[in-house]
């Protein structure tokens, strides 16, 4: 079944647009990966034809597209993954309406200002609209910045927890009025909450993990993901009333070192012990864990994913290695 009232997005783009034409957002990578059976689109799009030796994203987010009946498609064909190029001409071909969208690589404030203006062209929405629904959503973005701070700061919401209502941002679940209600029962349920502290406090930077069960597993090792890094960055934390300023703080697809300027001072905020660096297999960004392990000032382990399913006894074993090696820094007095 069709929904031509919803429009997919393959990363976070200014969704104060479509709100603001009366549509619903559907994050593409979430319909993917929290679906109980991921691991079936990849398969699915394989075979269609995608290649094994390719991002196993970009193949969940093609057959979620197909599943969910999306029939427009807004592609960030700049500043995130370079698949893109190839999904979005599969899906003219399909009969996919594409609408591209590019972030300057140099956070020109004039070329994003033109992104802006041509979406909100294609979507016959005046600018003042937009920024009418911007401040809705920021009412909601204020909130789930409560929940961030209740996770570092109080100790009061799971690795977990703070993962998936930031995540959630992206598209606000599709609904902003609910997901804003599931937010609101979410911070009254914390009140009651006591405080519990973890004996190593970690950051998890890079993509969202494709595999499930890594932040229980941490909690069950003591240890607990309190700075989540992108997923941070969809919530739009910094709090500008200006639009096109919000989307070009958000680090994400521009020059690593914005990103870099983000994480380290995250790291001093809140106290991380050492860092959890997520790759996706055969995705270009890997080469950027040169960079990050460089320029970092804690210990950092690197992990990679590659297709959905449960977190693999391998990486449980590195992970438990690196929790021994930061318990013996912390005993040493070594927290930097």
């Amino acid at each position: 079944m069709s929904h031509p009232d919803r429009i997919g997005i393959t990363s976070s783009v200014p969704i104060e647009v479509i709100y603001a034409a009366g549509l619903a957002v559907v994050d593409l990578n979430n319909v993917f990966i929290e679906s109980p059976d991921a691991s079936s689109f990849v398969e699915q799009a394989e075979r269609a034809g995608f290649p094994e030796s390719s991002c196993a994203w970009i193949k969940g987010i093609y057959t979620a597209i197909r599943k969910a009946g999306i029939e427009t498609v807004i592609a960030v064909v700049q500043g995130d993954c370079s698949n893109t190029h190839a999904l979005m001409e599969t899906l003219e071909f399909e009969g996919i309406r594409t609408i591209p969208f590019l972030y300057p690589y140099d956070r020109d404030r004039e070329m994003l200002q033109h992104q802006l203006d041509r979406l909100c062209r294609e979507f016959e929405v005046e600018i003042d609209q937009v920024v009418e629904t911007k401040q809705r959503l920021d009412r909601i973005r204020m909130k789930i910045r409560r929940i961030d701070d209740l996770t570092w700061r109080d100790g009061k919401v799971t690795g977990f927890e703070n993962h998936y209502f930031l995540i959630s941002c992206s598209d606000m679940r599709s609904d902003p009025e609910a997901f804003e209600s599931e937010v609101d029962r979410f911070l009254m349920e914390t009140q009651a909450r006591p405080k519990r502290d973890f004996e190593l406090r970690l950051g998890y930077i890079g993509i969202p993990p494709i595999v499930s069960g890594l932040y229980e597993f941490l909690e069950s090792q003591g240890a607990r993901i309190v700075y989540n890094e992108l997923q941070r960055q969809f919530s739009m934390p910094y709090g500008s009333e200006d639009l096109i300023e919000q989307y070009l703080l958000y680090t994400y697809p521009y020059h690593i070192r914005y990103r870099l300027e983000d994480i380290k001072h995250e790291l001093r905020k809140r106290n991380i012990d050492g860092v959890i660096h997520y790759v996706q297999a055969f995705c270009f960004r890997q080469i950027e864990d040169i960079i990050i392990r460089r320029n970092l000032e804690v210990p950092v382990l690197t992990i990679e994913g590659n297709r959905p399913g449960k977190l693999d006894l391998r990486t449980q074993m590195r992970l438990e290695a690196f929790l021994d090696i930061l318990r013996s820094r912390k005993a040493r007095g070594l927290t930097r």
